[in-house]
């Protein structure tokens, strides 16, 4: 038995927890390629603007109404195992989408991919909470976090490379098997026997009850919401700001997406340090807050404005490490926690999915100025509910 293949409680396992990593990043390569490759889709399929947002959006739909129910699954059938299926099915629904000669198919195929990849989001905590010390679980946490960031970064800077999307999607869906087959070479099973869930009702009632898990579901509501009032309109935003073109663009995006990652591991170190972790929310909410508000206000451009953005995308990369890493400390009990996890991503997905549209019908009638509502009522809100994060920590920590 090799040595990633026991359980070890004395150090971390960092060989599996790479590869748990990777398999987070190869996961949301499947999203941002959805992004990368638009102009392909439309031009190659006819697509006009609403069917190519049900590309990406799908995605967000399939995170909001299954979170819990995925969290179930990782207890009821195990995590390595709940992991592996959700890259198989991110795996089946590229090759899938590759062969698909019409929207309708196209789209089957994202769906598919979108259960894959929540399976993904929330096996991948779980598996993490059992491979690393107690002690290096704030760094570990801030690393996986930085899934989304970096793996949407890889998306659009390789998509480019690719004559056609159907390469894009046969690529991604080699790379995803690739991982998959990693995750078994590498990440140890787990000692616990899985169990069928019969009491998912009273577990999700639990869940939902409790303080902790409502809350990082309202906090990371309020930073996805922030996060996407930027993102989804950034590159028509430095279009107009800065006069730049359009393969510019394309790679100023994905260097304001890939700072984020530096956010999420200074916040590993921070609270690795033993820094407040409703400080730590409060200040990112603050410091975002600030320059998003003046990207949206400002008639400025040029150089201002990019550095505003990559201010706000790495700093704002401080809150989604903390909320993760606290999912151990605020589920009601440790068995919970993959369900607080799948939780806390139906946060991220609401923010995602009505982010962009409620942004994107008040620039449409008021103007870039209205962007600034959004971004500043998600920063007050973070402000204010962050000594109540810290709050429920200390009771927490006292209970157990």
């Amino acid at each position: 038995m090799t040595a990633t293949a026991i359980l070890i409680r004395d150090r971390t396992d960092w060989t599996g927890v790479t590869t748990v990593v990777a398999a987070g990043v190869v996961a949301a390569m499947q999203v941002g390629k959805g992004l990368i490759a638009g102009p392909l889709l439309q031009s190659d399929l006819g697509l006009d603007l609403s069917a190519l947002g049900w590309i990406t959006s799908v995605f967000a739909i399939v995170g909001v109404v299954g979170g819990m129910a995925a969290g179930a699954f990782v207890t009821a059938a195990g995590d390595r195992c709940l992991l592996g299926i959700g890259m198989a099915l991110l795996a089946l629904g590229s090759f899938a989408g590759a062969a698909s000669p019409a929207f309708t198919l196209l789209l089957v195929s994202r769906i598919v991919e979108g259960f894959g990849f929540l399976l993904v989001v929330v096996a991948g905590p779980a598996i993490l909470m059992r491979l690393v010390t107690q002690e290096r679980r704030d760094v570990v946490f801030a690393l996986w976090s930085c899934f989304m960031p970096a793996g949407m970064a890889i998306a659009m800077l390789t998509g480019p490379a690719f004559a056609d999307w159907q390469a894009i999607w046969w690529s991604n869906g080699l790379l995803t098997l690739a991982s998959l087959a990693s995750i078994f070479l590498a990440v140890s099973p787990s000692r616990q026997a899985s169990r069928v869930s019969t009491r998912f009702r009273d577990d999700a009632a639990e869940t939902l009850t409790s303080r902790g898990p409502v809350l990082l579901f309202v906090l990371f509501s309020l930073y996805s919401l922030m996060s996407f009032t930027l993102s989804s309109f950034l590159p028509i935003l430095l279009i107009e700001r800065l006069q730049v073109s359009l393969g510019t663009v394309g790679l100023l995006s994905a260097v304001i997406t890939l700072v984020n990652v530096f956010g999420n591991l200074a916040a590993g170190h921070l609270l690795s340090r033993g820094f407040a972790r409703g400080r730590l929310v409060a200040s990112a909410a603050l410091l975002t807050g600030v320059s998003g508000l003046w990207i949206f206000l400002s008639p400025s451009g040029g150089h201002l404005i990019l550095a505003l953005c990559i201010l706000f995308s790495a700093i704002g990369g401080l809150i989604p490490a903390t909320l993760i890493s606290s999912v151990p400390l605020l589920s009601p009990r440790p068995a919970l926690a993959p369900m607080t996890m799948g939780l806390l991503m139906q946060g991220s997905n609401f923010g995602q999915l009505v982010g962009p549209v409620a942004v994107g019908t008040a620039i449409e009638h008021y103007g870039w100025a209205s962007g600034a509502v959004f971004i500043g009522a998600g920063a007050v809100l973070c402000i204010a509910l962050a000594p109540t994060l810290e709050r429920t920590l200390r009771e927490s920590r006292s209970e157990r």
